[in-house]
């Protein structure tokens, strides 16, 4: 474990060296760098002989700080920190369910760094679709919200502060200024992210080079040894 500036906020992250460009794993919401998806990109990097990296976001994992604490843009900018301070040369950003918006953030302010982009069940703005209007209620009113989750035995939690900069950083309400290959990996018994977002999402990136790749039988997770190879496919497909 090695920590990136900026030191006041220290960030625990992986590093393995190897041939450029560096592909940088992003987690998704309440999620770490240990999970399948990280782990098995990371184990293919280093056959290839290639450099990645994977990091946990503050207040998640063996990055310091209090969840609850964080917020879209605080996780926003410890990718940016990554990038700034971790990493040297072009990066190829894989962002798996939240970690897909904040790669898209990532891209649009850092467009000399990023050369390729993949998602995996992206999902941009979804502080907008994700919440029936009671529970944003709920976040408004009682500052956090708590869901049972379908991956834990613990409550996912959303805070009010989370929710606000999540609507403040929405992007797909216009083109998004992404110039770089695109591949959108998705699930279509996806019951997180529906499918149409990720089709929709496809259509407002300004790059040519998008390609959306439907999973019939797939869930929000795309954790499956079939899944796990056509995102290795992807990132091969974005690098080439």
């Amino acid at each position: 474990m090695t920590e990136a500036a900026p030191a006041e906020r220290p960030l625990a992250f992986h590093h393995t060296p190897g041939t450029g460009p560096t592909i940088v794993f992003l987690p998704g919401y309440a999620s770490d760098m240990t999970g399948s998806k990280a782990l098995a990109t990371e184990a293919w990097a280093r056959e290839q002989g290639r450099a990645f990296i994977r990091f946990d976001y503050g207040g998640c994992g063996q990055s310091p700080g209090a969840f609850e604490d964080q917020t879209l843009a605080l996780w926003r900018d410890d990718a940016l920190a990554i990038l700034d301070h971790a990493v040297e040369g072009p990066v190829v950003l894989v962002g798996s369910s939240m970690g897909g918006w904040i790669m898209l953030l990532a891209a649009r302010d850092r467009p000399d760094r990023v050369v390729g982009l993949v998602g995996i069940a992206p999902a941009p703005d979804f502080t907008d679709w994700g919440f029936t209007p009671e529970e944003k209620m709920t976040m408004l009113t009682q500052g956090r919200l708590e869901k049972p989750s379908p991956y834990s035995d613990q409550p996912t939690v959303t805070t009010r502060a989370f929710w606000s900069s999540g609507e403040a950083n929405r992007l797909m309400h216009a083109i998004i200024p992404v110039d770089v290959p695109v591949r959108l990996i998705q699930g279509q018994q996806d019951t997180d992210v529906p499918f149409q977002r990720t089709v929709h999402l496809a259509s407002v990136l300004r790059s040519a080079e998008v390609q959306t790749w439907l999973v019939k039988d797939g869930d929000h997770r795309l954790s499956r040894p079939q899944d796990i190879a056509l995102i290795l496919r992807a990132i091969e497909d974005v690098i080439r």
